[in-house]
């Protein structure tokens, strides 16, 4: 079951960082707020799909008692799904795809600091990955100037709500119906990014369908396909087990920036990346270790 589980994160870490490639180009005459909107409301058709296939299984476990409905479970995650992935989409305008995956993927450290305010154990590992990580976000996200990017910035921002994203998962994946759950949240999600793109933005059918494949991918891959392995996935392995599966997403990120867009990082970069890994191997060393 654990190795199922870790199979279903590292899937979606997979989907996750070839996504944000996808953000990029899909953004290329369409805004922020209209490429979420488009790849969510795909998303949402894909789960609409799953539920149907699943429906008889599904009911069968309800019945059962197994777990409960999952669709107001959903509408709690969606909210800080939507907002995570606001701060992520707009950022993406501002910086790159292989920046944009290691520094989301501080969620790996603050999810153990935060379940620490909720009342949980934090280890001496876990502190000096935290070090290490913020040390090595120096590096890649802060100049020489003591300046960060505008958008390095909205996705720090970002990383503590995909840690509260992470947390709320982790808190009903066990209890409520997964696929109600990921609908659910991909649908809030789909509904919130719309009403910001018509208050924020003015989008074009013709851009829109110019970015047909990177909403298709972001949509169906990302949005419906990887936010399931990830609930599924989470029923079989710890919130901190399940973090650092999921940070594989900053390693697909900077690799398919470099094969599909061609990004560089500097020397500074590449060191600050080095340090926020070694951070999220040394937070996660207990459960490597066993």
């Amino acid at each position: 079951m654990q190795l199922r589980g870790a199979l279903m994160l590292l899937g979606a870490s997979f989907f996750w960082g070839t996504t944000f490639v996808a953000q990029i180009s899909g953004m290329d005459g369409l805004g922020p707020f209209s490429y979420a909107a488009s790849r969510y409301f795909i998303g949402f058709l894909a789960m609409i799909v799953v539920m149907y296939f699943t429906h008889a299984e599904r009911l069968k476990d309800r019945r059962a008692g197994k777990y409960g409905r999952g669709f107001l479970a959903g509408i709690f995650c969606g909210v800080f799904l939507f907002t995570a992935s606001s701060f992520q989409q707009v950022a993406m305008v501002y910086t790159t795809a292989g920046k944009a995956a290691f520094i989301t993927c501080l969620y790996i450290i603050f999810v153990p600091l935060v379940s620490k305010w909720l009342g949980k154990k934090i280890r001496t590992e876990n502190w000096i990955g935290a070090f290490l990580a913020i040390t090595g976000l120096y590096f890649l996200a802060i100049s020489e100037e003591l300046t960060i990017n505008f958008g390095d910035f909205l996705l720090l921002i970002g990383a503590v709500f995909w840690t509260l994203q992470i947390l709320a998962v982790d808190r009903f994946a066990k209890k409520v119906d997964t696929i109600d759950l990921s609908t659910s949240q991909v649908f809030v999600t789909a509904i919130l990014s719309f009403i910001a793109m018509t208050i924020f933005e003015n989008p074009s059918w013709d851009a829109i369908l110019n970015a047909a494949f990177p909403i298709f991918y972001g949509g169906v891959m990302s949005s419906g396909v990887a936010f399931t392995l990830q609930i599924y996935g989470q029923k079989y392995a710890e919130p901190s087990a399940a973090a650092i599966l999921m940070s594989f997403e900053s390693i697909f990120g900077a690799l398919s920036g470099w094969l599909l867009l061609g990004e560089v990082m500097s020397g500074r970069e590449i060191f600050g990346c080095i340090l926020m890994l070694a951070g999220i191997i040394v937070t996660q060393w207990r459960v490597i270790r066993n």
